[in-house]
């Protein structure tokens, strides 16, 4: 399962999200800082971490995958290819075989059922990494080429690379395949929502995900209005662990705003001390 961390005191935890704008950078990247954990963007089709952090960028890694090449020249056009593609990232057109590349999923089935030799792979790139450091903390982020429709592999080339330490991912929104795959190398996640219908639909659904994976996690309310709303109901009823929750308040929206971090507000810092404190005390970090 991934890059888990075999036991220790040293945990990946996921930061997620049912849907879009529900804070989930905000949780991440305040909380690597109170925690003390390496942060890590895995929201690798719009990364905007870095734009709160603003780590000094020291290493940059090309993601590359592979893809088919067809030699005009063998190919006799008898379409088996096609037949052994899974992802219809071949057509037969006529005498000639058409290459749809960015559908490619470079599983070399293709490659396999040609009898004529007439199949090989060369490598083209669809992302990079980067790497830096913001204080005392790590940061590394995976960037998905505008254009390119499947993040999976800059994730996976991304969380392949974690350190030994303490590692904060923020997870792509959504329960869809990138956070599948992103969920693979984790100890542990933090399931931040907010007190509306939408959130609490697609919290339910990401508690599903989670549940899947048998890790511990929480909840952190986001835009939290402090009464006894459908989420702390929800919780509640399915015995879930509040982690903490973030107050709905203007000044909060308007630090956020400028791209500020929340940590380093002294009307704020005491808010994700508290939450850094509790995650440890749900997720069994020792």
């Amino acid at each position: 399962m991934g890059n888990r961390h075999k036991g220790g005191n040293k945990l990946n935890i996921a930061v997620l999200s049912g849907k879009g704008g529900t804070g989930k950078t905000t949780v991440s990247t305040n909380l690597a800082l109170a925690l003390g954990a390496n942060y890590v963007d895995c929201d690798v089709e719009e990364p905007n971490g870095f734009l709160f952090l603003k780590p000094k960028i020291t290493k940059t890694e090309k993601v590359l995958v592979e893809y088919p090449v067809i030699d005009a020249e063998k190919c006799v056009a008898c379409g088996e290819c096609v037949k052994a593609c899974q992802f219809n990232s071949l057509a037969k057109v006529k005498d000639k075989i058409i290459l749809f590349e960015k559908l490619c999923h470079s599983c070399g089935a293709c490659e396999i059922v040609c009898k004529y030799d007439a199949i090989t792979y060369d490598k083209r790139e669809i992302g990079k990494i980067e790497y830096g450091k913001a204080r005392e903390i790590n940061c590394s982020r995976g960037i998905l080429n505008i254009g390119e429709p499947m993040a999976v592999p800059v994730i996976k080339k991304l969380l392949q690379s974690l350190e030994e330490e303490n590692n904060l991912i923020d997870c792509p929104p959504g329960t869809s395949c990138n956070v599948v795959n992103a969920l693979r190398y984790v100890d542990a996640a933090i399931l931040v929502t907010e007190p509306s219908e939408f959130g609490l639909h697609d919290l339910k659904i990401a508690v599903g995900v989670v549940k899947l994976f048998d890790i511990p996690f929480g909840i952190i309310i986001n835009k939290d209005d402090g009464k006894n709303n459908i989420i702390r109901q929800y919780c509640r009823k399915e015995n879930i662990e509040i982690i903490g929750s973030i107050p709905y308040r203007r000044d909060i929206a308007q630090v956020y705003s400028k791209g500020e971090i929340l940590y380093d507000n002294t009307k704020f810092k005491h808010i994700f001390e508290l939450l850094a404190n509790r995650s440890r005390e749900v997720l069994k970090w020792n």
